[in-house]
């Protein structure tokens, strides 16, 4: 079920981001459900105009309060895309496949982007002078080490998502995953990623180029 989002309900989300250094997990559902409480807060403005003077005030705050919405929405995603620039460095630094929980599905594009991004530079800028060759910044190199949207869509590696919670195992690769808590996203071995899916415990999300 969709979480019911009111204007007390985004401030205290926007607050939680605010003053937290890590990603805040929130509803999976949240962009839809805010998008429904805009439309609801407008078809309610819209219908307050052109009455009788006595809603002319509550018209006015309907409206007042609309804008500030707008406000929130747009502080909130600025915190959160400025902390996922921040683990998408991380993440490319350490080569770290796994793809942090507390991203939502409509944020994932931005931050294996930024990883993406980061990885080219990377490799055209540091390794080009390890080998004693110019910097060729902008361009694309023959090949890239981490690269994690070629690294999704190789044919032994799938990208999921967690339905239940899953203790740490060793895949068929002789690597150790998890352990994995529900809503959690990790990139695993096929044959690890089929088994959950099967089992019902994790589902596959596709990726694909922007």
């Amino acid at each position: 079920m969709d979480e019911v989002i009111t204007y007390e309900k985004l401030y205290d989300i926007l607050r939680k981001e605010k003053y937290a250094q890590e990603l805040q997990k929130i509803d999976k559902d949240f962009f839809r459900s805010v998008v429904e409480y805009l439309k609801e807060k407008e078809a309610i403005a819209e219908s307050q105009k052109g009455k009788e003077s006595i809603f002319s005030a509550e018209a006015e705050s309907t409206i007042k309060q609309v804008s500030n919405i707008k406000k929130l929405i747009k502080e909130l995603y600025e915190k959160r895309e400025y902390k996922i620039i921040q683990l998408a460095m991380f993440a490319s630094r350490i080569a770290d496949k796994e793809i942090p929980s507390a991203l939502l599905t409509e944020e994932r594009p931005l931050f294996l982007d930024v990883v993406n991004i980061l990885n080219v530079y990377r490799e055209s800028i540091v390794q080009n002078v390890i080998e004693k060759r110019l910097p060729t910044p902008g361009e694309q190199p023959k090949s890239i080490k981490r690269d994690f949207l070629d690294d999704t869509k190789q044919s032994d590696t799938k990208v999921v998502r967690f339905m239940h919670a899953v203790p740490k195992f060793v895949a068929n690769d002789m690597n150790t995953y998890g352990p994995f808590d529900e809503e959690d996203t990790a990139i695993l071995p096929n044959k690890a990623a089929d088994v959950l899916i099967d089992k019902k415990r994790a589902e596959e999300i596709k990726l694909e180029n922007p």
